[in-house]
């Protein structure tokens, strides 16, 4: 079996409706390193509602990543519990965009 490749567009909100578990584990962390790079650093993760499977995996990725300064459930207006909302720590001093 083959990896497939997926192009995501770098945006600031990411939509996990299409994968698997499996795939956000390294998606997650690629995304959140390449917002930063370009200067997002306001996320909107939409995880859908569901079982809630997906949203706790999203939380534990996100509890465990050095560039997460503080996530918490979207309003309402902005997906409510099937949507996450990111803020990314700053750039440190010399790094570019």
């Amino acid at each position: 079996m083959t990896e497939e490749s997926f192009a995501v567009p770098i945006d600031g909100i990411l939509d996990l409706h299409t994968f698997r578990p499996r795939e956000v584990k390294d998606l997650i962390p690629e995304y959140l390193r390449e917002c930063r790079r370009l200067g997002l650093v306001q996320i909107r993760i939409i995880h859908g509602k569901g079982k809630g499977e997906m949203r706790r995996l999203v939380h534990a990725i996100l509890a465990r990543n050095e560039l997460v300064r503080q996530f918490r459930q979207a309003p309402e207006n902005a997906g409510g519990w099937g949507a996450t909302l990111v803020d990314l720590k700053g750039p440190r001093a010399g790094e570019g965009r």
